[in-house]
């Protein structure tokens, strides 16, 4: 038998909207914390800055938090930051991915594993 693991994908939804915050969004934001700017974080995950836009304003939306904060170029061109509320979102669904994934191996190897041998 050929070797599988289990994957998942993971967002958190309201009642009035779907998909408030996910991987996507978490992605975003630490490609955004690592690049300094979103056109540079929508050229490292590969997406387009319409997208990413639509995604924050989405996310910022059905949480109720300012994410981030654009600043507009100048001399050295613009950059985009996450707020304290955006750090916190990013460290806690990472914290909340981790502790998923955990309980996903857990039941992984309590259910499936063993007739894969």
């Amino acid at each position: 038998m050929k070797k599988i693991s289990p994957r998942f994908k993971l967002w958190l939804s309201s009642k009035k909207e779907q998909g408030v915050f996910g991987d996507g969004k978490w992605w975003l934001l630490q490609a955004i914390e690592k690049q300094g700017s979103l056109s540079s974080a929508c050229k490292l995950l590969g997406i387009s800055y319409r997208k990413a836009w639509g995604d924050l304003k989405k996310a910022e939306r059905g949480l109720g938090v300012s994410l981030v904060e654009k600043h507009r170029g100048g001399k050295l061109g613009g950059r985009t930051v996450l707020t304290d509320s955006g750090k916190r979102w990013a460290k806690a669904y990472r914290k909340f991915r981790v502790g998923i994934e955990k309980a996903m191996e857990r039941a992984y190897d309590k259910h499936i594993k063993g007739l894969m041998e």
